[in-house]
Parts: structure tokens; sequence; C-alpha cells
């Protein structure tokens, strides 16, 4: 059963703003999450703003939004495939588990200017 759904976008120059001023994405990206954005080269704000947007999208699907949650435990990550997914921790965690749902799904995608992600919680 679905139990929520939240969607987001996020415009990449936002991430680039963000990246001109020390430790400000260090706070909202894990470290692990970080590094893999940034390993992107060119396409690194595209992909910061994907994860961003997926972090958003999760605080809507919870239906309480991201408060008293830590940006930095929510992590999307890549599976080789390329699929991503989100791994949660700690304040996320808490939420995910008060929330009843048990599975996560994540969608996201890219153009240009923008970054959105789609993310549905469930309980098996």
């Amino acid at each position: 059963m679905i139990t929520g759904v939240g969607i987001d976008i996020v415009q990449v120059r936002r991430m680039q703003r963000w990246r001109t001023q020390p430790g400000l994405t260090e706070r909202y990206f894990h470290p692990h999450e970080l590094a893999a954005a940034l390993s992107r080269g060119e396409r690194a704000d595209l992909s910061l703003a994907g994860r961003f947007a997926a972090k958003e999208a999760f605080g809507k699907a919870l239906g309480t939004g991201l408060e008293g949650i830590v940006l930095k435990d929510i992590m999307v990550i890549n599976h080789s495939n390329g699929r991503p997914e989100l791994q949660v921790f700690g304040t996320a965690l808490e939420a995910l588990q008060k929330s009843g749902a048990n599975r996560m799904h994540l969608s996201l995608t890219h153009e240009q200017d923008n970054a959105l992600a789609l993310v549905v919680l469930e309980v098996l």
C-alpha cells in the first residue's frame, strides 16, 4: 500500500551558487553522496540538484516535511546500472519508521536547467 508520494524540482543554478559558498554543500549532502556527485565533472551541479530534489520529495512523501530531519541523513546512491535509491539514517530513518512505510522508490530526471525527483513510500 502506498503511504505517501512527494515530488520536487530544483534549478541547477541553485547548486552552482551553493558550490561557491564554502561548507554549504557539506551541510546538506552526505560525504559519500557529495563525492559521487562531484565525480561527475561538468554534470556535478545537475547531479546535486537531483539529489537535493530527492531530499525535498522525501519530506513531502512523509507528509510532514523535513522539520527535525538532518538533510545529510538522506542520501541518494546510484546502483551500477544507474538506478537511484534513497538511503536514510538517523533522523530520516526515525521519520520513515514513524510514518509506517518500509519501502522507498525514487525516480530522478534532469534537464539542462532543472532536476526533478519523485519519491513514493510504501508499506509491504
